[in-house]
C-alpha cells in the first residue's frame, strides 16, 4: 500500500502508479480521488502528470483514470493503435462521446476501497 505523506515528485508518481495498479478491471477512478487518498488533496493535475509519465509501462492501467465527471481527458496520451476508449470498452465500460456511462456504478474510490 502506498504511503500517504508528502514526498518529492518521483516518489509521488510511484505512489500514484501503485494505487492505479490496484484499480480492478471494469472500474475507473479520478485523478482527484487518487491525490486525496495519497494525502495530497488538490493534486489532480499532478496525478495527471504521473499518468502521462506512466505511458510505456504496461503494469500501470492508466486508462482507468478519468476526470471527476468521467471524461476521457487523458485520451490524447494513448497510442492510436490501442486508445483509452478501446481499452475501457474491452473491460466492459460503456463510453459515449468521450464520457464514461454509469460512472456512479463503476467508480472506484481508493479512500473507500482501500480503507484508509
Amino acid at each position: 500500500m502506498p504511503q500517504k505523506e508528502n514526498k518529492d515528485k518521483s516518489s509521488f508518481f510511484q505512489d500514484v502508479w501503485e494505487v492505479v495498479r490496484l484499480i480492478p478491471p471494469g472500474r475507473v477512478t479520478s485523478y482527484g480521488a487518487i491525490g486525496a487518498y495519497l494525502g495530497r488533496k488538490g493534486s489532480a493535475r499532478m496525478v495527471g502528470w504521473a499518468m502521462n509519465a506512466s505511458h510505456g509501462d504496461d503494469t500501470v492501467p492508466a486508462h482507468r483514470v478519468v476526470n471527476k465527471q468521467g471524461l476521457l481527458t487523458g485520451k490524447h496520451h494513448f497510442d492510436v493503435k490501442n486508445p483509452m476508449q478501446v481499452r475501457l470498452e474491452e473491460e466492459g465500460i460503456v463510453v459515449i462521446d468521450n464520457k464514461i456511462q454509469n460512472m456512479d456504478q463503476i467508480y472506484w474510490d481508493p479512500s473507500i476501497e482501500l480503507e484508509l
